[in-house]
């Protein structure tokens, strides 16, 4: 669902957004590792092969910089978002291979509206990615501070 502006009242509890998909190149697997996390398997064709994956495959932070960037496309980029407070756990649970088709859903599990500043609420919320069999390859579990709905001027 695209939007034009979320806000912290725009989600509810079990809500999930669709955010996008991307089809992964080995490519943009390789670069990715070589400057991040040039573990043999992510980097070296011969290395990856005598691996337990068989093949290259994308490390689980460029995994989750592409549902990061898949989120900020569809929701936070065009949302009243203030940041996070960070992380609470991020699963990697399937390699993540050239050709693969990720699609990332957006999961609203939580949310509360602060007491102590009434202009905005955290949103707990699960990221969720699947390839192209429907297998799910990461999780990621957080939340985000969003603003509110400004008021309307009701005097007007």
């Amino acid at each position: 669902m695209k939007q034009s502006t979320w806000f912290f009242e725009d989600f509810h509890v079990g809500q999930e957004i669709v955010v996008g998909s991307r089809t992964v190149t080995e490519e943009e697997i390789i670069a990715f590792a070589t400057q991040f996390d040039p573990q043999p398997f992510h980097v070296d064709h011969d290395a990856a092969a005598a691996s337990i994956f068989g093949s290259v495959i994308a490390s689980g932070w460029h995994t989750c910089s592409m549902m990061m960037r898949m989120v900020v496309d569809s929701v936070l980029g065009s949302s009243s978002s203030m940041g996070s407070p960070g992380l609470d756990k991020v699963r990697w649970l399937q390699p993540v291979r050239a050709g693969d088709t990720l699609s990332v859903t957006y999961i609203t599990t939580q949310l509360k509206a602060s007491s102590s500043r009434p202009d905005r609420g955290v949103v707990w919320s699960t990221w969720q990615a699947a390839n192209q069999h429907g297998e799910v390859v990461c999780t990621i579990e957080g939340m985000g501070m969003f603003g509110r709905r400004p008021q309307e001027n009701k005097d007007a």
